[in-house]
């Protein structure tokens, strides 16, 4: 026998992963299970990290409706519109439930939630808390509300791999040894860390979803990788880049070129300003968001969390300029789900950025994230309840063989230039030419392989995927791609 079992976690569901998704998928558990992670602390999970809060249609004027068709606009042609109105018409609730959870959302003095505007939203919809640690003060409350629940198991581990034979889930490895289970819930994060610019944790390297890969589960819309537009530029800094949150635009900073003039519309959907702004930086030029005045009130008082990572970097928002340039933010592809987040993979389930719900389609809607991975972890949770067996499931006789892969990923700076903004042909072929040879035993080559592959075969521009070889939109299709797709 290779490993062991940890036999009294034997036949639980196993949820993978503590941002917010995994933790409200947990929270929703009607008997034990295990929470399977690195940390519970926050540290290394998006949820945290969120600056600019929660989209939800609470306020004056404002309809799920509207929320759904900012959305679907956002999303380039490949929303699914009954994902969409189903999650915008679940905001309103959710936010409920935050508050519920002792979250403690922005009011205005009239006793009423504070609200952001953001691009691409019609309204103002954003509920935040803590100013601009929105991500932070919610998982924070929301990891207290776990841990007041007894039936929740913690274990501090990584996953290794999946024991899925005959396309069915029986257990999981992990670094602490081995979970038989016939139910687990993946909400593990994206996969920004492979790129060279990024304002993700780097640990989030698309590993997970390597393994759900190599179980048999099926990818969808692997190649749209969604960059923010404004990434705190720090010289000599390396790893994850300090972000901008685009309330800060919603508020009113602009975008200058170095001799002050304007170039692309601000609240412009995420990807057309990314690739303004990347544009420019190709002829050599700097670009700086300008939030020297404000209406209302001060940069630093208005976004103390941003005010603290750029006075770091040894500047002062309220009086200078903010060097700026996109960086990888957001993966809208990831494991086919349905609406209860199954996977088609037999005892998978998946939800948050790991997953491809269809809610944010080619190009994610701001703050659309933190709603989704609320929402669609308490549904992945309910649907284990109800398919979850009363008993245990015994043991494989003998402890499978733990699987051995590799991560080491010397290839940021590559994903960077050829699967960044703007791609070709050529430079995605040459990327495959370097990764297609490791995927089969690096679980960050395979991902990227997935990406670059799907990237190859959309030859077009669309949303976050923008092909300079290829003109327009010609492929209104989701691609779904399977280990056998690849040419391993």
């Amino acid at each position: 026998m290779q490993g062991h079992a940890l036999s009294r976690h034997a036949g639980w569901p196993v949820i993978i992963g503590a941002g917010l998704a995994g933790l409200m998928a947990a929270l929703e558990m009607d008997g034990p299970c295990v929470l399977l992670a690195p940390s519970f602390t926050g540290e290394g999970t998006s949820s945290t990290l969120a600056q600019g809060g929660m989209a939800a249609a609470v306020g004056p004027g404002d309809s799920p409706a509207s929320h759904a068709e900012d959305t679907l606009r956002a999303g380039a042609g490949l929303c699914d519109p009954a994902i969409v109105q189903r999650i915008t018409e679940a905001g309103p609730g959710a936010v409920e439930t935050l508050l519920r959870l002792g979250v403690p959302l922005a009011h205005d003095g009239k006793g009423q939630l504070s609200l952001h505007l953001e691009a691409a939203h019609s309204h103002e919809r954003i509920v935040f808390a803590g100013g601009d640690r929105s991500g932070q003060v919610i998982l924070q409350h929301v990891l207290q509300q776990a841990r007041e629940k007894d039936t929740i198991h913690w274990l501090q581990a990584t996953l290794e791999g999946f024991h899925a034979p005959d396309g069915t889930v029986q257990g999981v490895w992990t670094s602490a040894g081995f979970i038989p289970t016939r139910h687990c819930i993946l909400a593990s994060g994206g996969c920004g860390g492979l790129y060279q610019h990024t304002t993700s944790p780097l640990s989030n390297r698309g590993t997970t979803l390597a393994l759900a890969a190599r179980a048999g589960a099926t990818l969808r819309d692997m190649e749209f990788t969604q960059f923010h537009p404004t990434a705190l530029v720090s010289p000599g800094q390396t790893g994850r880049l300090s972000l901008i949150s685009e309330a800060v635009r919603g508020a009113g900073a602009v975008l200058r070129l170095d001799d002050g003039h304007r170039f692309t519309e601000e609240l412009a959907p995420r990807d057309v300003v990314s690739r303004a702004i990347a544009a420019q930086l190709r002829e050599g030029r700097t670009v700086f968001l300008d939030g020297r005045s404000l209406p209302g009130a001060p940069f630093s008082a208005r976004f103390p969390g941003i005010t603290q990572a750029c006075r770091k970097a040894g500047l002062d928002p309220d009086t200078q300029l903010l060097p700026v340039q996109p960086a990888m933010h957001y993966h809208m592809g990831g494991l086919k789900v349905d609406q209860t987040g199954r996977t088609t993979l037999k005892g998978l389930w998946a939800c948050g950025e790991v997953a491809c719900t269809g809610l944010h389609g080619a190009n994610r809607l701001a703050s659309n994230s933190l709603l989704e991975a609320l929402v669609c972890g308490q549904w992945a949770g309910r649907d284990v309840n109800t398919s979850r067996n009363d008993g245990t499931a015994p043991p494989p006789a003998t402890v499978p063989a733990r699987p051995t892969f590799t991560t080491d990923w010397p290839f940021r700076a590559e994903m960077q230039q050829h699967l960044g903004i703007l791609r070709t042909r050529t430079g995605l072929e040459n990327f495959l030419e370097r990764t297609l040879p490791l995927a089969r035993q690096n679980l960050c080559a395979l991902t990227a392989s997935f990406i670059g592959w799907a990237a190859l075969n959309r030859p077009e521009q669309r949303g976050a995927h923008w092909r300079e070889d290829t003109p327009g939109l010609q492929l209104p299709r989701h691609i779904d791609m399977q280990l056998t797709d690849l040419p391993l």
